[in-house]
Formats: structure tokens, C-alpha cells, sequence
């Protein structure tokens, strides 16, 4: 293994144990889970705008695991487990694909937030359906449960990334 590959797994490893303690701060939290954190999703959103997809996408499944592992994941399903950790989380790799220019990767954030909400709310519909009140459709409650937490959370994380980015990204790309 080179030197710079074992940079870059220690970086991963490093953003993975960030996010994870960002994620136990939590600003707000929904009773039937989901939370508004301190930007928990940046340091994976990070890491694969600096490194890309593939890995990207291996460090944020790795991260979607050890949510289910410590955050005290509740499944009443193991499709709970599949769409809630695994890949809501995982999807956030996809960020990489936009690896380049500070508005690109922005723009890759973006797109990864997006996509972990639409997995939340397939899982909202095909999982935790019967929580939606009566006479109100899954897909519909869905849609507005993971939204009151997903829309604060994604906003402000690209927010703290496009704050950071001249001063701290920037600088960290040059580095490795």
C-alpha cells in the first residue's frame, strides 16, 4: 500500500469518527427518529468531494453502519435497516461524482442530501407506512416527516461547506 492510499483510509476513518461525533449533537429530534445535527453529513460530504465516488461511497456505507451500531438504530424491519442506514447514508457518496470546483461540488452536495431523503421517504413509505395518521396517505406523510428534519439538516450542512471551502477544503486539497 502506498503512502498516499494510507492518507487517504486514515482521512476516511478520521471523517467517519468526526461525523459520527457530530451526529450525537442534536439540535432538534423527531419522535419516530431523524434529527437535525451539527452538520454530521458534511465530514462524509467532504471527504468524497476530495477523493470521489468509489471511495466516497465506501466511507459514507461505513458511516451508515455505525449509525445503526451506535445511535441505537431501531428496525422493525430488516428493510429498516437497508433504506434508513445503509443507504440513506450511502448515497451521500455520490457526492464525489461532482469532485472538481468549489460550485460543482457544491452542487454534488446538494444532489447527495437529495438523494438520502428521497431513500428516507421510500423507506417512510414501504417501512414505517402505518405510522402515518388516518386518512392521511404514507407517501404524503412520509414526505413531510422526513422534510421537518432533512431540509434544516441539508441546508445548513451546505451552508458550513460553502463557509469552509475557501478556507479549509481548498487548502486541505493541496495537501494530498
Amino acid at each position: 500500500m502506498k503512502q498516499t492510499d494510507v492518507k487517504i483510509l486514515v482521512e476516511g476513518g478520521i471523517m467517519i469518527a468526526l461525523a459520527t461525533l457530530l451526529s450525537f449533537i442534536k439540535v432538534f429530534e423527531m419522535p419516530q427518529g431523524g434529527s437535525v445535527t451539527a452538520v454530521s453529513m458534511a465530514p462524509i460530504l467532504i471527504y468524497s468531494c476530495r477523493h470521489g465516488v468509489k471511495k466516497g461511497l465506501v466511507v459514507s456505507t461505513v458511516y451508515g453502519i455505525f449509525q445503526y451500531l451506535l445511535q441505537g438504530g431501531f428496525s422493525i424491519h430488516p428493510m429498516s435497516i437497508l433504506l434508513d442506514y445503509i443507504l440513506a447514508f450511502g448515497v451521500l457518496g455520490i457526492a464525489g461524482m461532482w469532485k472538481g470546483r468549489q460550485l460543482t461540488e457544491l452542487l454534488g452536495c446538494c444532489v447527495a442530501i437529495a438523494l438520502r431523503y428521497v431513500v428516507l421517504v421510500i423507506s417512510g413509505v414501504v417501512v414505517w407506512g402505518s405510522y402515518a395518521p388516518e386518512g392521511v396517505s404514507p407517501l404524503r406523510y412520509s414526505i413531510g416527516y422526513n422534510a421537518s428534519y432533512m431540509l434544516p439538516e441539508g441546508i445548513l450542512t451546505i451552508v458550513i461547506i460553502a463557509v469552509l471551502y475557501r478556507k479549509v477544503i481548498r487548502s486541505m486539497k493541496l495537501s494530498v
